[in-house]
């Protein structure tokens, strides 16, 4: 597979392997000897980018993926680029299948969060570490100087942030360089394509979650598709809904048909949409499934000229569509606003 560039110096596949859904968020955990196989399957095809979490689990085995993936991927250790993310934990007094999102983004849990994520990665270090969501209680100064530590100590190589912004953004990288933001992006959601001017001023890489909107873009689901409404997200995305369905025919119509002239499938075009965007743009589908690992990587050997990826942009300004996931619902934070800003403004670490 083609390769590209995050940061200064992070060399990873053009598409990278999102493995939340192994674990989480899409129905009951997948087979471990399945997920294994295909782990060791995906290196075979090029895939250099592994992304993971210390949250993605289930209630019986909240750490489940980065478990999974320790034990899958130790034998590739060296040939691999490994991500993981600290700094969220889930609030359980919720019922949703989608519990809401509680940041800590104080440098004492990061700290204690790596010895963990090392622990289950069966690694001395991890390529790229990010601060799961900002915690507006803490100053991102805080977890960029924990960050920077962690760098300094060799349990790290590279930071980033998910879901940033760019003024939180900016002030974490000049307390230490971020290498990556991992942001929500696709077709169906296109928000943060307002922060690329800033990215490439900064020289930090967007790496893209969701990029084919929680599987949407692949044109896979018709209106009876059905998902566990205790064990699966999509049973609450509004993409996924009758309603939903019904407002996005149009836009699978045209990607199916751009899909036809171009020798490939709805999903590729969606992903070789993304990264002709920007040489710095990665996208990390995820799947449970071989065939679609291939499908994926491959859209990474289709190139869409300027005058094409102008057509789509033209075509996603105008084509009506249903709103889309955006994300969980994020918490009260676990650390006081008030404390947070005196510690800081004495100098203390909270």
């Amino acid at each position: 597979m083609k390769t590209r560039i995050l940061g200064k110096d992070l060399k990873v596949s053009a598409v990278g392997l999102g493995c939340m859904g192994m674990s989480h968020a899409y129905g009951p955990a997948a087979d471990k000897q399945e997920m294994t196989q295909l782990l060791a399957q995906s290196i075979n095809y090029g895939y250099t980018f592994f992304d993971t979490a210390e949250v993605y689990g289930t209630p019986e085995n909240p750490h489940d993926n980065e478990e999974l993936l320790g034990e899958a991927l130790k034998p590739y250790r060296n040939q691999i680029v490994l991500a993981s993310k600290c700094g969220i934990r889930f609030d359980e007094s919720s019922s949703a299948v989608n519990k809401p999102l509680i940041p800590d983004g104080r440098p004492e849990t990061i700290k204690r969060s790596i010895e963990g994520s090392l622990k289950r990665l069966q690694t001395d270090h991890l390529d790229l570490y990010y601060i799961h969501r900002i915690d507006r209680n803490v100053p991102i100064e805080e977890t960029a100087g924990a960050m920077k530590e962690l760098i300094e100590e060799g349990k790290i190589t590279h930071w980033g942030i998910s879901e940033a912004d760019e003024k939180t953004l900016r002030r974490a990288h000049k307390v230490c360089p971020v290498t990556a933001v991992q942001n929500r992006y696709s077709m169906m959601y296109r928000d943060y394509e307002e922060l690329f001017p800033a990215l490439e001023e900064l020289q930090i890489g967007f790496v893209a979650f969701s990029p084919l909107a929680n599987g949407f873009l692949s044109a896979k689901y018709g209106k009876d598709a059905r998902f566990d409404k205790k064990t699966d997200y999509r049973s609450m995305m509004p993409q996924f809904s009758p309603q939903g369905m019904e407002q996005n025919q149009k836009l699978i119509r045209y990607l199916t048909e751009m899909a036809d002239q171009k020798n490939a499938t709805p999903a590729q075009i969606s992903l070789a949409w993304m990264l002709a965007k920007k040489p710095w743009i990665v996208p990390i589908p995820g799947t449970r499934k071989y065939g679609r690992l291939i499908e994926n990587a491959q859209a990474a050997e289709i190139g869409l000229t300027d005058s094409e990826v102008k057509t789509l942009d033209q075509m996603l300004e105008t084509v009506p569509m249903s709103e889309v996931f955006g994300g969980s619902k994020i918490s009260k934070s676990s650390v006081k606003k008030t404390e947070c800003k005196e510690n800081w403004k004495n100098g203390k670490a909270v």
